[in-house]
């Protein structure tokens, strides 16, 4: 080698060859397959019909199965939150999910939850999380409401029983989307365990919900909290699904209510404690259309009509229409419902403080703090006032309400008067007024990021308001107070945000801190509109406050002896209109005419409400018992005339714009006009010269516009010709979603110009509204035991299902039940929105038509239910369970089924045994006793058929008239005394009339899941330690038949005489006995002749087991005897193959070196 390093050896392409052939066809960008079929097309030809044939049904069948029945979309253009219920056993991270999902969504940590949660996730999504306990009543009302399932799975312990109940929850109820989150993943410590457990909970999954089921993984947690990045994919994954509408929802309306407010008169409930109550429930609609006054189901409470129904503004409104490609962090909104006003004060403090966290999400004090911190001054030179000095000095009352346990502020107005439901509104307001005062204090040290974002959005709002006021006209001077109380938050109707007229009129009224503190365009006075925009109101209050004591300070302190005269007459003036309004004494209000404009939205972040466009006052509601000193004119004055000459349509309303130029800038736009009949142009007279290059442009145009009129027409005639004769390939599925997407469209352009108070008399509240439903007539405990864990969902009834009467249905004892169901035992069903306990008839149906009763449902099979229960449309699901009470270990979901009919048609029956005996027989008639008691009975039965034990028909012919109940019947045969003769027949059933709605609601908190209805018959005698008496004539007992006596068989002799000779009796002798000579006698031994054959047997039984044991050792050697001739055989067989073997290795090579040899030459001789 010599050091040198050897070079690796080069690949050498190839250059012909099949594989050169293909790279050079590659390289030129030709295909194989193609030039292949060119050469050969007999190779690629169709080799068999049959499984072509096959192969293309195939493909198209597995195209079709990707068709869903298409449906018409009916959803609204602003659809309600999507509801996303997260389910799973104990302790598996629910809540932790549900607070990793808000914090992802808002940016914005909650303590406990307890109710829905509704977020804003994207420009057209919002979402609502629900959290399912661990209650069978809670998991069967989410799962016919949710869009969405989160279900959690604690993959260190596996599937529990709650994961499989809901699903099978879900399957009857209409099947939601479900994705499935593993979570505990880090208690794994080993890699390969933990693949193992995700592929095999993966499959399971999969097989319960569909193959390719999304299953996320969870795998650990940091400082209590989900790990971000994996939150962060769940959410991106549910802001981006897709839903299939579910036909109970899609076909009925539903309200998940996140609001309750008792309405109920207080002194009627300190009166009757446990009264009806009133309430109204606040929530968001959806499914279809609800009609106002129509009946609603509340699972857990009952069935009730509603009283009332409104729409309010969205409280959680998707943000403004803007081409963003992602929203920022101040337009996720999250609504956080709170429970009602009238839960006791040990619920008030297990429940979270928040009630609405909207849009400031980084800023740790809000308006209101800082509003609640400042101070303001009524007169001049008086001392400063905070919120609780107003309070203090007696323009708001405080109460303790002892029913609602909280304390209730009054304002003393005498002349607001409002409605029941605006007192209910502004009680709300209060609570929540209370609540986000009570959020701001101690947060005193703030940043100075903080204190800019603030004042940039009061800036902002300032501006708006600024514009808005200007656009609309002067803006009305209020007093400081009205100024300082005015804050930006949501209001829960739009009836708050308005002011009476009084309350926009009266400037010297007094306001205390209860003011309803809503932004409305009506408070901001002129004092802050001058000021620079980056000022927020509470530092432009305060101010203005300073500069005017100082002002007032300079001029000196006589200053209120100015003008006397003149502030008398003004005060006389105020007395005489503060007279009391007549009009709304005794028409209990003014009469106001709404308009239909739309609120304005700042910035995505609050509404701006325009009362003064909002209402315009009829002309005709002036009060005559008001004084108004301003009438009193004299109108025969030249002056009075001239100020309201500007007022008519020739008057000069503005600068530039009287009468004369107005109707002359009219005639420089309008004058000219076309005659659409004739298609001439009508010109001025005196632009005739000037505009005759216009009219030839004009004639171009015209030429333009109908040699398109014309390719128009042309194109119209050749789609039509097109869709006529080529079908193209459109399929009947195409041309469907085409026909309802059409539908679709024209539903939605059908109502899209209407405002939505016309718009809610012609087709009820739509889909997606945030609705307030004002129910009467409660049960008490509804409001006493309410708790927020639970859901309260309003389900919306058909015209019919209000109804109850008997229902028909097809059931199927669940496998995973243990025990088989037993007709009459009380069951608990889950039908439509119900949730009830009823008796159920069960019965199959034979091959004639008859529906038999069956005592027990039938294992693997599918029977007949036939029920009294409330009328639910055919083919809806429905599951059975035999309690609610407790948590189980066994599988607690106990039959499925659906429902078939809606009427009583299918009679029930069941067999029915008489049994009668024969008291006289003839021939073949008989006279039976025993079966009926009356003739009556027996007339009834006339033409029966009967049968005997033994297998002999007959039939019923007449009663007889003695002994009763007795009657003549012929048969095929002549019976015998001790034939039974029986009579099958059929009885009808009547089905039981019960129906107990389940009213799990109205159960102490802590108890509402052991609702308990009746009980069956096996547990009513264990609870009461009844044994069971069996009935005596139902016990086995031994047969004891009596030895039967047959008569000898008679042959007539002419008989005899016919019969061929084998077959004629045979004249037998009968024996005779034996005569004593011929019996042989007995032996009788000596008593030594008997001890003789006893040893005679002795040694014969030993010599027979010494010679058995013998040949039994005798036999086991010859058996090792035959095992070791077998061993040899096998070595002496393995010594031949060897030496075989070798012979024949032998022989080869001498054949092999004879074959060289014989290619070399002949041999030489030595």
């Amino acid at each position: 080698m010599d050091g040198k390093v050897r070079k690796p050896k080069q690949h050498q392409q190839k250059h012909s060859g099949p594989q050169a052939e293909k790279k050079k066809l590659k390289k030129h960008g030709a295909s194989t397959e193609t030039d292949e079929r060119k050469r050969n097309p007999k190779a690629f030809a169709v080799q068999s019909a049959v499984r072509m044939a096959k192969t293309f049904h195939r493909a198209q069948d597995i195209k079709a199965k990707k068709h869903h029945i298409p449906l018409v979309d009916r959803t609204p253009l602003e659809p309600p939150p999507i509801v996303v219920v997260v389910v799973g056993p104990p302790k598996v991270g629910k809540s932790t999910l549900v607070r990793c999902l808000i914090k992802n969504f808002t940016r914005q940590k909650l303590g406990e939850i307890s109710g829905p949660v509704t977020i804003v996730s994207g420009k057209k999504r919002r979402l609502t999380f629900m959290e399912c306990n661990n209650d069978i009543n809670t998991m069967i009302d989410l799962a016919k409401v949710a869009d969405l399932v989160l279900m959690l799975i604690d993959a260190s312990f596996g599937f529990e029983m709650e994961t499989f109940e809901f699903l099978n929850i879900c399957q009857v109820h209409g099947f939601p989307r479900i994705m499935g989150v593993l979570t505990h993943l880090d208690s794994f410590k080993n890699n390969k365990t933990l693949r193992k457990t995700k592929k095999n909970l993966k499959h399971r999954f999969w097989t319960e919900v569909y193959q390719g089921a999304k299953l996320f993984y969870l795998s650990g947690m940091v400082y209590g909290e989900y790990q971000t990045q994996e939150v962060k994919n769940l959410g991106r994954f549910i802001s981006v699904m897709k839903f299939r509408p579910l036909v109970w929802q899609t076909s009925h309306p539903y309200v998940l209510v996140d609001r309750m407010e008792d309405l109920t008169d207080p002194e009627k409930v300190r009166i009757d404690p446990k009264c009806d109550r009133t309430a109204s429930l606040y929530g968001y609609l959806r499914g279809t259309h609800l009609k106002n006054k129509g009946q609603i189901h509340i699972p857990g409470v009952g069935d009730f009509q509603v009283k009332d129904v409104n729409f309010l503004p969205d409280p959680c409104p998707l943000p403004d229409a803007q081409k963003k490609r992602a929203l920022n962090e101040k337009e996720h909104a999250v609504y956080i419902d709170l429970p009602a006003s009238h839960v006791n004060q040990l619920q008030a403090e297990m429940q979270p403080t928040t009630e609405l966290v909207q849009s400031l999400i980084d800023t740790h004090a809000t308006l209101d703090a800082k509003m609640a911190a400042s101070k303001v001054s009524l007169f001049s030179g008086s001392a400063t006032l905070d919120p609780t000095d107003i309070m203090q000095k007696g323009e708001e009352q405080a109460l303790w309400d002892p029913k609602t346990q909280r304390e209730r502020r009054k304002v003393l107005f005498a002349e607001e008067m409002k409605d029941d439901d605006e007192e209910d509104d502004e009680d709300e307001e209060e609570e929540s007024e209370g609540g986000d005062e009570g959020e701001s204090s101690g947060e005193d040290d703030l940043s100075e990021e903080e204190d800019n974002e603030e004042d940039c959005l009061s800036a902002f709002l300032k501006k708006s308001r600024g514009d808005s006021v200007k656009a609309s006209g002067p803006p009305v001077k209020k007093s400081k107070v009205e100024a300082e109380s005015e804050r930006p938050v949501f209001a829960d109707s739009e009836d708050e945000l308005e002011m009476s007229e009084h309350e926009s009129e009266g400037k010297d009224q007094p306001l205390g801190a209860g003011d309803s503190g809503h932004c409305s365009e009506d408070e901001s006075d002129e004092e802050s509109e001058d000021e620079s925009e980056e000022g927020c109101l509470m530092s432009n209050t305060v101010t203005k406050q300073k500069e005017e004591e100082e002002d007032e300070d300079e001029e000196g302190a006589l200053k209120w002896k100015e003008n006397l005269q003149l502030k008398a007459s003004q005060a006389f003036l105020r007395q005489q209109e503060s007279a009391p309004n007549l009009r709304k004494l005794v028409y209990g209000s003014v009469v106001e005419v709404e308009d239909d404009e739309d609120e304005e939205e700042l910035g995505g972040l609050f509404r701006v409400s325009r009362p003064q466009n909002n209402k315009r006052f009829q002309a005709n509601d002036l009060d005559s018992s008001h004084f108004h000193p301003d009438t009193t004119h004299n109108w025969d004055l030249e002056e009075m005339l001239n100020s309201i000459r500007d007022c008519f349509v020739t008057g000069k309303w503005e600068e530039g714009q009287d009468a004369a130029t107005l109707l002359k800038e009219d005639e420089e736009l309008y004058g000219d006009f076309e005659d659409l009949e004739t298609g001439e142009v009508q010109k001025d007279s005196d632009d005739d010269g000037d505009n005759e290059v216009e009219q030839s442009e004009v004639k171009m145009d015209e030429e333009e516009s109908r040699k398109n009129k014309r390719l128009e027409k042309k194109r119209r005639l050749k789609e039509r010709f097109n869709a006529e004769y080529d079908d193209g390939d459109a399929t009947y599925f195409d041309d469907l979603k085409e026909e309802l997407q059409k539908q679709a469209e024209l539903n939605r352009a059908e109502f899209e110009d209407v405002d939505d108070e016309t718009r809610v008399q012609y087709e009820g509240f739509r889909p997606g509204m945030y609705v307030r439903l004002e129910i009467s007539s409660l049960p008490c405990e509804f409001v006493t035991s309410f708790d927020p864990h639970y859901p309260i969902i309003l389900g919306g009834l058909g015209s019919s299902e209000g109804n109850v009467g008997y229902l028909q249905m097809r059931l199927k004892k669940h496998r995973w039940h243990d025990r088989i169901l037993k007709t009459r035992d009380p069951l608990i069903l889950s039908l439509g929105w119900r949730r009830f306990q009823t008796i159920p008839l069960y019965h199959i149906e034979d091959h004639n038509g008859r529906h038999r009763l069956l005592k027990y449902t039938p294992l693997h099979m599918h029977c007949g239910a036939s029920i009294w229960g409330p009328i639910t449309p055919q083919g809806t699901g429905f599951l059975a369970l035999q309690s609610l009470t407790g948590i189980k270990p066994n599988f607690r979901i106990a039959a499925t089924g659906v429902v078939l009919d809606l009427d009583k048609s299918v009679t029930v029956v069941k067999k029915l045994k008489l049994i009668g005996y024969p008291y006289k027989i003839f021939k073949n008639t008989s006279f039976i006793k025993g079966m009926f008691n009356t003739v009556l009975e027996v007339a009834k039965f006339e033409g029966a058929s009967v049968r005997t034990v033994s297998g002999i028909r007959g039939q019923i012919k007449k009663a007889l008239s003695t002994p009763p109940g007795a009657y003549r019947a012929t048969f095929e045969d002549r019976l015998l005394m001790s034939d039974i003769v029986f009579l099958r027949s059929w009885f009808p059933v009547a089905v039981p009339q019960l129906y107990n709605p389940v009213t799990s609601l109205l159960l102490p908190i802590g108890q509402k899941d052991s609702w308990s209805g009746m009980r069956t018959l096996g547990q009513l005698k264990h609870d009461l330690g009844i044994r069971y008496k069996p009935n005596s004539d139902s016990l086995y007992k031994p047969i004891t038949r009596a030895p039967r006596r047959f008569n000898k068989l008679h042959i007539p002799k002419e008989l005899q005489k016919a019969l061929p000779f084998k077959n004629k009796p045979k004249q037998q002798q009968p024996k005779g006995k034996t005569s004593r000579d011929l019996q042989r006698p007995s032996v009788i031994r000596e008593p030594h002749e008997r001890k003789v054959a006893a040893l005679l047997q002795a040694l014969s039984t030993v010599h027979n087991y010494n010679r058995k044991k013998t040949h039994m050792v005798q036999h086991s050697k010859h058996k090792e005897f035959l095992k070791e001739k077998g061993k040899q055989e096998d070595a002496k067989l393995k010594r031949q193959k060897e030496a075989r073997k070798k012979l024949y290795r032998v022989m080869g090579q001498m054949d092999q070196k004879k074959q060289r040899s014989s290619l070399k030459g002949a041999p030489q001789d030595d």
